[in-house]
């Protein structure tokens, strides 16, 4: 979950519950996902893309399990930035790689984009009394499917999607790779800039709204050129992720670039548009900067 998602609001409506021990639940839940995960990986005999795979839809099986016991499907969240370094190391571990430079570039890249989205999330989340707006929303659209709803559509979709994005960094560890070239280096680039662009965006947005009352458009700084930054640094990190990708195995092209796209689809047709319609019913006058500031590419025509 993005800073402005958690802003915009939650519809959760639970007992309160110290901070510090909703953040001890959520860590034990993660912790006997990860063991369990770590079992399939152990023991299963697929290839290692399939197995981890499987390790990562059983993993999800876990916290889905925790979500439903606590009625509260927030306790996926982290799980969006907790478990793509993970899976790289263990790819690290099995694969053969033509290139260390490129996978210790990519590593860390990932995990300063992981370690930087985790403890920000830890940080700023309420506690178990917040759920993300979107998730009773969604599960009350679904009636009696409400169960299955949150099973597929909050739980393995997102887990489905990032496993796409992390297609990239399985044929950089465990494929015939080129050596490392010009096109790391901008994948780099792209990856570092859009980390740091989605940290910068956060920080202005929690500034800016300890300062203002609710319902208070932000529009300056990076909010200034387009109204999701953060969105558009998410998008870098798996652009630049895909960027690896290529450098080191072009034949796979088509399928490397397949998590990018998804990324990209999702935010542009999904997760834009609810955030848009969110804002016009809780900030007066926000038709008027989504006429004047572009959605995601600063545009000097837009504003």
């Amino acid at each position: 979950m993005t800073t402005q998602e958690a802003l915009a609001g939650d519809e959760h409506g639970g007992d309160p519950m110290p901070k510090a021990e909703a953040l001890v639940r959520v860590t034990i839940a993660y912790a006997l996902a990860l063991f369990v995960g770590g079992l399939v990986l152990a023991f299963s005999d697929s290839s290692p893309l399939w197995r981890a795979l499987q390790a990562d839809v059983v993993a999800t099986l876990v916290i889905y399990a925790f979500s439903r016991w606590h009625g509260n499907s927030s306790f996926y969240d982290a799980y969006w930035s907790v478990i793509p370094p993970l899976l790289m190391l263990w790819w690290m571990a099995v694969g053969e790689s033509g290139s260390l430079l490129r996978e210790l570039a990519a590593m860390a890249i990932l995990l300063y984009w992981s370690v930087r989205l985790t403890c920000h999330w830890a940080y700023y989340w309420p506690g178990m009394e917040h759920e993300d707006w979107r998730y009773p929303h969604l599960k009350k659209r679904s009636g009696n499917l409400a169960w299955l709803m949150d099973l597929l559509g909050i739980h393995l979709f997102p887990t489905i999607q990032v496993f796409l994005g992390l297609l990239p960094v399985y044929a950089m560890t465990c494929l015939p790779t080129a050596a490392f070239n010009a096109l790391d280096v901008v994948a780099i680039v792209v990856g570092v800039s859009a980390v740091t662009l989605q940290m910068m965006a956060d920080f202005q947005l929690h500034a800016f709204a300890a300062k203002h009352p609710s319902g208070t458009v932000l529009r300056t700084g990076l909010w200034s050129v387009c109204r999701h930054p953060n969105y558009l640094g998410e998008i870098g990190l798996w652009v630049s992720l895909a960027l690896f990708g290529i450098a080191a195995y072009p034949a796979g092209f088509i399928w490397i670039v397949l998590g990018a796209v998804a990324m990209i689809v999702m935010f542009v047709f999904v997760s834009i548009p609810l955030m848009d319609q969110r804002s016009l019913e809780r900030r007066p006058g926000y038709d008027a900067v989504m006429a004047e500031i572009p959605a995601l590419l600063p545009s000097p025509w837009k504003r």
